[in-house]
């Protein structure tokens, strides 16, 4: 027979339980109520900035930019949005995005403040594209999204050299794809160039913020300096990762030269210990990501061909300047759609 003591307690259990749930049903109607209004403001934009523009090209001049402007404010007094400057960025968005096949469906995808960041920031329809729909999947906020760009994420991706379309089952493998970047930069770390394995650690763990940033939104600090044992002898992993979505950990070697063949041989141990002794039965297998300060991109691939297990292998830089060569590295524009479409069309349907 239940105390009254535990009767008590599993209902006060219950009572959260539903008082949580409540909430959650208010949260989620917010949420759908926030995406109802951003649709319809995305569409009127759409429809100012296409008024705007057909009037430009019967000839109309510049003047009636301004005096709308005004007649709007005046008209709409409380209402934000109707500036010149906003007007003319409504008429931007509608005539570089109104013929190209790819964007027209996105439109409605992002809030106004997103979009005019990769409006500004972004000249190339594939890259717009690609921050779009990167930031509804991941649900990037306005600040993220511009620091994303500013740190040429669209080019890291695209540039990634990892053997995840070898060792990792369909399921997941496009998902990986998007985790793993060609190029990290730390230029949050302040090191100087002669920086030491071990400073380069501790500074990435004393600005774990920051460096998970970077790394990306789905993953979480395990700890540095893991330890593995194997009968007595002991091995540490520089820096041990979780990956949410993909549900794996993600061991992290950190490398101050250039990229040896022989850390694969390294990883690939780590992870098999890994897989053997600290995964959890409900976890997916780990993967590997070796950052180096450089790498030659020939030996990698000769590195990773034969491998069995995942991983990728990525460069770092404390400057946030990308190198001029990686706009010639880009796969050609048939290829760019393919990995979107793959990266991001088909886990949205999965």
């Amino acid at each position: 027979m239940d105390s009254p003591i535990m009767t008590k307690q599993m209902s006060n259990e219950i009572q959260r339980n539903f008082i949580a749930e409540i909430k959650q049903k208010v949260r989620q109607a917010q949420y759908e109520a926030l995406k109802v209004v951003n649709i319809h403001l995305i569409d009127l934009y759409w429809e100012i900035g296409r008024s705007i523009s057909e009037k430009q090209i019967l000839g109309w001049g510049k003047a009636i930019v301004p005096t709308l402007s005004k007649e709007l404010q005046m008209e709409f007094q409380g209402i934000g949005g109707f500036s010149v400057g906003n007007l003319w960025l409504m008429a931007q968005f509608y005539s570089e995005y109104h013929l190209v096949e790819n964007l027209v469906p996105l439109v409605r995808e992002i809030s106004w403040s997103k979009h005019i960041a990769i409006l500004k920031k972004c000249k190339s329809d594939l890259e717009r594209q690609f921050y779009i729909l990167a930031t509804k999947k991941f649900g990037w906020t306005k600040n993220v999204l511009i620091t994303q760009i500013e740190n040429k994420t669209y080019e890291k991706y695209l540039l990634n050299q990892t053997n995840f379309d070898q060792t990792l089952p369909d399921s997941i493998k496009n998902q990986a794809h998007l985790a793993v970047k060609d190029e990290y930069t730390f230029a949050f770390l302040n090191l100087s160039d002669n920086h030491s394995e071990s400073q380069l650690e501790n500074a990435l763990v004393q600005n774990i913020r920051s460096f998970l940033l970077e790394m990306g939104h789905q993953f979480t600090f395990v700890g540095n300096q893991f330890r593995l044992q194997v009968n007595d002898k002991e091995y540490f992993i520089d820096l041990l990762l979780y990956h949410r979505q993909l549900q794996c950990l993600i061991a992290v070697e950190l490398k101050i030269g250039e990229f040896l063949p022989e850390y694969k041989g390294k990883m690939e141990f780590y992870l098999s210990v890994l897989n053997d002794k600290i995964k959890l039965p409900n976890e997916k297998d780990a993967i590997g990501i070796i950052i180096c300060k450089e790498k030659d991109r020939t030996i990698v691939e000769y590195s990773l061909k034969t491998s069995q297990m995942p991983i990728g292998v990525a460069t770092y830089s404390t400057a946030p300047m990308l190198p001029k060569e990686y706009k010639n590295l880009l796969p050609d524009e048939k290829e760019i759609i393919k990995r979107i479409n793959q990266n991001f069309m088909t886990n949205d349907e999965q």
